[in-house]
């Protein structure tokens, strides 16, 4: 077991997302207090998004990571540490925060998060593994910690301005998301769920999720656990205006409010599948589609892919979080 004395935190940090003197200061002040060593500072720039100085970090012997920025940074750092053991702080900066929200953490108290990274226990998560294919043969692999998402959700993701969303946040969104539905291109995609009979399907979006939980109290997955072993799958096909207001309704009412209590999932049913969204649940999902179409994984475009072979890693990662949550 590794002397408290000779541990060592690395902080791995988006320049733009944070305010680095005062993320220093503060995470100086809690390792010397928590009796630490040195803590290495780790930059992210366009070239590395943040894969390559984690993984830096690790070789330099890191005990904790500290993943400082948005949903991006913490993507990148998930993919880095993925099965090597080294557990994982977050820091949530940004819009979405999304795997902070979804693991119930404070969003809002720097200082907080950052005593307990020293001080709190470790949780185990599950992370998504997915290999993608371009039109031009070449592959991927990449790794999402929320959601892998195709279709409206991709193209919503895609028309988001960057500077909309850094003045309005959430809401930038909102406009995005009316663009998007314009598009009357539908994704015609043939897949096999857990390695079953392959299926054809027509949908306007396609998601893969690890976590339900999106911002505005918006549970897209109402099942989905983040460390269940499984992915829960939605494919959603609403038509016309009547279809769309369907599927509001039962993402912002009844997974957002009733779902949420044990009272509520009495009231409402086990009957999740309807004509406008199918949920599933697997551990493996291979897709095709007849043309290339776009994918976001955890909030960021991934350009066009023509194909993808996603798998769950059950317990891949390891998240620092309080010593009452874990």
């Amino acid at each position: 077991m590794t002397d408290v004395a000779t541990k060592t935190a690395a902080v791995v940090y988006n320049p733009i997302k944070v305010d680095l003197d005062v993320l220093r200061e503060t995470v100086d002040r809690e390792a010397a207090a928590a009796g630490w060593g040195e803590t290495r500072w780790y930059e992210t720039s366009v070239e590395d998004v943040g894969q390559g100085v984690t993984r830096t970090a690790i070789d330099d012997g890191a005990d904790l990571i500290f993943a400082a920025g948005g949903d991006g940074t913490v993507r990148a750092v998930s993919e880095a540490v993925r099965g090597t053991g080294v557990p994982v702080a977050l820091l949530p900066s940004g819009t979405g925060n999304l795997l902070a929200r979804n693991l119930h953490l404070t969003l809002n108290d720097m200082p907080g998060s950052v005593q307990y990274a020293f001080s709190g226990a470790d949780r185990e998560i599950d992370l998504g593994v997915i290999d993608i294919e371009r039109a031009d043969q070449s592959r991927e692999k990449h790794v999402f910690v929320v959601m892998a998402g195709l279709g409206i959700d991709a193209k919503m993701i895609k028309n988001t301005d960057d500077d909309l969303k850094k003045k309005a946040g959430w809401a930038a969104y909102v406009k995005a998301i009316v663009t998007s539905l314009r598009d009357p291109d539908e994704l015609h995609v043939r897949f096999q769920l857990d390695g079953h009979k392959p299926e054809r399907r027509t949908v306007h979006t396609l998601i893969l999720g690890n976590c339900g939980s999106l911002p505005a109290n918006i549970l897209l997955l109402p099942d989905a656990k983040v460390d269940d072993g499984l992915f829960d799958v939605m494919m959603m096909r609403p038509k016309g205006v009547l279809g769309w207001i369907r599927v509001w309704l039962k993402v912002a009412w009844t997974n957002g409010v009733v779902m949420r209590t044990k009272a509520g999932r009495a009231l409402a049913g086990q009957r999740k599948n309807d004509r406008d969204i199918r949920y599933e649940t697997g551990k493996t999902f291979v897709a095709r589609f007849s043309r290339p179409e776009e994918i976001e994984l955890d909030g960021d475009t991934f350009g066009e892919v023509v194909a993808f072979n996603a798998r769950i890693e059950p317990g891949a990662m390891i998240v620092r979080v309080p010593a009452d949550a874990a």
